[in-house]
């Protein structure tokens, strides 16, 4: 029984040890420490389900709508409200005019509204939604075979992230919401002053 528990010590040592040393060479990214206190409480009504914390951006490619490949590095420089949603999701169908008042709102003030369709979303239907929903403000970006919504750690959909200026994730919500709200814009505004 002794050899056993010398054995699990000595393997969690050299687990941590070794954690230690990969990120001491830079192998983990560095994840900003930051105080979202004075943002959690501007959140009210169903943006009460956005959670902060710095977490990690993403070099996944994706296809713009115009058919050429895109990364979220293109966005830096500006914080983004990042929705992932498909064709047969019907909370998207709910969400997304809030988000495309939000892009009218917020045009040119260093914040971007970026909406991909993650999945199999063939265009004429992305078309279609967008239209039944009186959005056209908003991109058809794709991400067909979800290897950016993996990346970014979405299950389920919709899932709103927002990204600072350095294309790292502060928030997200799992959900809808109502991202044309006076708490959203609030929060977002607050952002955008720091």
């Amino acid at each position: 029984m002794k050899k056993v528990l010398i054995f699990a010590a000595a393997t969690v040592i050299g687990i941590g040890g070794g954690l230690y040393f990969a990120l001491d060479e830079g192998e983990s990214p560095t994840v900003i420490q930051r105080d979202f206190t004075a943002l959690e409480e501007l959140r009210a009504g169903d943006i009460m389900k956005l959670q902060f914390g710095a977490d990690r951006g993403s070099d996944v490619v994706f296809t713009h709508e115009d058919g050429s490949n895109l990364t979220l590095a293109t966005f830096e420089g500006s914080y983004v409200v990042l929705n992932f949603w498909a064709t047969w999701c019907a909370p998207c169908r709910k969400e997304i005019p809030h988000l495309s008042e939000l892009q009218n709102e917020f045009r040119g003030e260093g914040l971007k509204v970026v909406t991909i369709a993650t999945g199999t979303n063939q265009r004429p239907a992305m078309e279609r939604f967008f239209e039944d929903i009186g959005v056209d403000n908003l991109p058809l970006h794709t991400d067909a075979n979800s290897a950016l919504a993996r990346d970014m750690g979405v299950i389920g959909l919709p899932v709103t992230l927002i990204i600072n200026p350095q294309g790292q994730e502060i928030a997200r919500l799992i959900g809808d919401a109502n991202w044309a709200s006076d708490s959203a814009k609030s929060i977002l505004t607050a952002l955008m002053a720091e």
